[in-house]
């Protein structure tokens, strides 16, 4: 197992330099050279207390966190990656919520990320999320599971939604497919955190699929 990552995080490395020498990284966040983030804008990041909240009102999602505040440097590097194709930005962003994971772990089994609709997914090319989840996973040693929760409904974008409207429009949006996270403890990542609706749409989904539990995280809170 430790030859295998060893030979992964080899690939990943060289994988990296080789994009970097064909694109030059430039800051997302004051567009400075050679950084896809550079250490002036990640000092400007606000990071949050590594507590996890407590959500009574779903059990079974354990806790909730979120890294750092959606805002400045950090809400630009993650609209870029998110909508702007800048997937580059995965390796920084996701040693970043790796950071804050290890500040504050739990006791889990299995890194879990939410889901876009096959159409959506179609349409960006990517999930930022899974992108995120590949990163933590390979830098805290756990296992990532992609294609067990699934988004089943083509939701609006949550932007510009209330409170109630976003929990309406994800509400049964997500199941398990053929669990093999049944009895499992699950890390559920996503990129933003604004009301918490996703995670819990996610959340049921999971436990309807007979996981044990979930902790969810995020990169930031909006």
């Amino acid at each position: 197992m430790n030859a295998l990552k060893h030979t992964y995080t080899t690939l990943h490395r060289l994988s990296e330099t080789f994009s970097n020498l064909l694109f030059p990284p430039r800051c997302a966040g004051c567009d400075a050279p050679g950084y896809w983030l550079c250490p002036s804008c990640i000092a400007q990041i606000e990071f949050l207390q590594s507590s996890w909240e407590p959500t009574d009102e779903l059990p079974s999602l354990r806790g909730l966190r979120s890294v750092a505040r959606l805002s400045g440097p950090l809400q630009k590097a993650i609209h870029s990656f998110k909508y702007e194709g800048l997937r580059a930005l995965a390796s920084t962003l996701g040693a970043i919520l790796s950071d804050g994971w290890e500040a504050a772990p739990r006791a889990v089994d299995v890194i879990v990320p939410v889901p876009l609709h096959p159409s959506r997914l179609r349409e960006r090319g990517y999930n930022q999320s899974a992108l995120l989840v590949r990163e933590l996973g390979r830098r805290a040693g756990l296992p990532v599971a992609e294609r067990t929760l699934l988004r089943t409904t083509p939701t609006r974008p949550q932007v510009g939604l209330n409170v109630e409207e976003r929990a309406q429009n994800v509400r049964n949006a997500f199941r398990c497919h053929d669990n093999p996270l049944r009895g499992l403890r699950v890390l559920l990542v996503d990129d933003v955190l604004t009301t918490g609706a996703t995670l819990r749409a996610c959340t049921h989904a999971l436990v309807q699929g007979e996981v044990h539990a979930v902790w969810g995280l995020t990169l930031a809170r909006g």
